[in-house]
C-alpha cells in the first residue's frame, strides 16, 4: 500500500540507521519542516531521495531522482530567527518513489515501503565483510595516524554483529560515489547488498595500496551537500 510522503532531494544517500544532519535554508524546505514541526511527533518524517539529474539548490535544479529512498525521522530541531533550521534526521526504512505531487510548497510522492529480507548466506558473508573492512580501513589510515578521520573513517569501533546493520554502516561509511552507495541502498536483500560491498571494498582497498600517497583522495569520491 501507498502512502504520501515529503521528499528532500539530496546528492547523497541516506541508509536506514544513519543520522543525517541538514542545514535548511531553501524557502521549500524551510516550509516542509515548519509542517512537520506542527504535526504530530509520530507524523514527523520525510523522504531522503538520492538526485539523479541536477543540483541541490535552485528553483529548477533537480531533474531526475533514483527511484529508492529512505525515510527519515526528525530527531532534533533548532530554528532560526531569519526562519533556517539546523536539523538531525534519522534513515528508518527503505522506500520506492511512486507518482509525483509537485502542486504544493515543495515535493511530495506516493512511496511504497520495502521489506528488509535477509537472505540465506548474510551471517557467513557478514564475517567476510567484517574481515574485508578492517583491511579497507588499514589502507586507507596507513600513510597517518589523521587520515582515517580526515576521510570520515572516525575511530576504530566494533563493528555491529546483525548482518543488516552492518550492511548499511558499511555502505554509509565507505568512501565511495553516489552510483555505488545508491546500488548498496537498492540491493534486494542483506546478503546481496554484503556481496556487493565485498567486491566494492577489495576494489577500494586494492586501489588505495597502489596510491597509498595520493593527496586527498577523497576530495573526488565524495559529494557536497550545501543543505
Amino acid at each position: 500500500m501507498s502512502q504520501p510522503l515529503p521528499l528532500f532531494p539530496l546528492g547523497t544517500v541516506l541508509f536506514p540507521g544513519l543520522l543525517l544532519p541538514l542545514h535548511v535554508f531553501e524557502d521549500r524546505y524551510r516550509a516542509m519542516m515548519r509542517d512537520l514541526i506542527e504535526g504530530p511527533d509520530g507524523e514527523r518524517v520525510f523522504g531522503v531521495v538520492a538526485i539523479r539529474e541536477g543540483r541541490e539548490v535552485g528553483a529548477d535544479g533537480v531533474r531526475a531522482l533514483h527511484a529508492v529512498g529512505c525515510l527519515a525521522r526528525l530527531r532534533q530541531v533548532e530554528p532560526y530567527a531569519d526562519g533556517r533550521f539546523d536539523v538531525v534526521g534519522t534513515g528508518t526504512r527503505r522506500f520506492v518513489v511512486g507518482s509525483l505531487d509537485e502542486t504544493g510548497p515543495y515535493l511530495r510522492a506516493q512511496v511504497e515501503f520495502l521489506d528488509e529480507p535477509e537472505g540465506a548466506a548474510a551471517p557467513i558473508v557478514a564475517r567476510s565483510v567484517r574481515s574485508v573492512w578492517n583491511a579497507y580501513r588499514a589502507a586507507l589510515t596507513r600513510p597517518g595516524p589523521d587520515r582515517g578521520d580526515e576521510m570520515g573513517m572516525g575511530p576504530e569501533r566494533e563493528l555491529p554483529a546483525d548482518p543488516a546493520v552492518l550492511s548499511y554502516l558499511v555502505a554509509a561509511s565507505a568512501i565511495l560515489d553516489l552510483t555505488d552507495k545508491q546500488r548498496l541502498l537498492e540491493a534486494p536483500d542483506t546478503t546481496t547488498r554484503l556481496r556487493a560491498e565485498l567486491a566494492v571494498l577489495r576494489r577500494e582497498a586494492a586501489l588505495l595500496r597502489l596510491l597509498p600517497s595520493l593527496p586527498a583522495v577523497h576530495l573526488t569520491r565524495t559529494v557536497v551537500s550545501p543543505n
